[in-house]
């Protein structure tokens, strides 16, 4: 196996408005994929001639076409589809698995970079770089605010040892957040990067594919309950969503959600050990801060990485 080969896996659906711009920028990058692995779910537009006309020109490209679900369906309906494509593949055979979104145009060196970062620390089993878009009034160039301590949901990038070893996926809206905790409990890292290499255009708006960004905010809170996030640390980022657009409406559609999801006792990650960590790692972030909080959690968790695969198999 080629320590640097990745596959990536891009579940889509109706996504003729930007598909092309991200085929060119991934058809461009200095390090292309093993393979790309494309489920389209149901396409009703001209997405599945878009992809047929780039797979038939790059023989690295494979598009899987899946029956109409009727409706663009985001967490659950996305993991789905990712698995679809992961089923026909050999993990193995990889060193690196990416799930990448088709509404994303990336730097040239976008991959070479993560890879770079991953061979330099053998405990960095998730990244990503940062996303930008186009700010709607003005047309400036702005960040989606998010954090140091997590790869992006829109570009996830794992060690293959790693996505195995936490059981890859998990079937819900906030499945892009409990795996870069699940990494930190059991010894990787998880990062993303803000570095010009790595900085990349999101071309729809984060949380707007599914009935727009309200409702975007809202489905979050509802998956910041599922994955076991306190009360305490769910109103500090109520209130911190509140300052950004959309100004004041987006936190408090983010705490309704939350709020709706704990008052009709909705379920929870099965997992306990996974909640007691992350209630443990989210006090730990509001009383001392993110940073400090993430290097306790990776130092305490160091005896807890195994760089093996579940095979034997040790981690590139």
């Amino acid at each position: 196996m080629d320590n640097r080969s990745y596959c990536l896996i891009s579940p889509c659906r109706d996504e003729a408005e930007f598909l092309e711009r991200t085929l060119i920028s991934v058809i461009a990058q200095t390090i292309r994929p093993s393979l790309w692995v494309i489920v389209d779910d149901g396409s009703t537009d001209v997405t599945p001639q878009i992809l047929a006309t780039y797979a038939g020109q790059h023989d690295f490209i494979r598009v899987i076409r899946c029956d109409d679900r009727g409706r663009r369906s985001v967490g659950p309906g996305v993991v789905e589809a990712f698995y679809r494509g992961h089923a026909t593949i050999d993990p193995a055979a990889f060193a690196y698995i990416g799930k990448l979104d088709m509404d994303l145009e990336l730097p040239p060196g976008y991959f070479q970079s993560l890879i770079e970062r991953m061979e330099a620390d053998p405990r960095l089993g998730t990244c990503s770089g940062k996303p930008y878009f186009h700010h709607p009034r003005t047309g400036e160039l702005t960040s989606e605010l998010c954090g140091d301590e997590m790869s992006v949901g829109m570009t996830k990038f794992y060690r293959s040892a790693c996505f195995e070893q936490i059981g890859g996926l998990a079937r819900h809206v906030m499945w892009d957040g409990i795996d870069c905790h699940q990494c930190r409990m059991l010894g990787w890292k998880a990062r993303s990067f803000n570095e010009q290499a790595l900085r990349f255009l999101h071309l729809r708006p984060m949380g707007s594919s599914e009935g727009g960004i309200l409702r975007g905010r809202m489905r979050h809170g509802r998956g910041q309950h599922y994955m076991g996030t306190g009360p305490a640390y769910m109103a500090a980022s109520v209130m911190f969503r509140m300052l950004h657009p959309p100004l004041i409406v987006g936190g408090l559609a983010m705490g309704l959600g939350y709020i709706r999801a704990a008052l009709a006792r909705q379920p929870r990650y099965e997992n306990e050990a996974f909640r007691r960590f992350l209630r443990q790692y989210q006090w730990n972030c509001l009383f001392h801060g993110k940073l400090r909080a993430t290097t306790a959690a990776e130092t305490e968790h160091q005896r807890d990485w195994q760089p093996q695969m579940p095979s034997g198999k040790v981690a590139i």
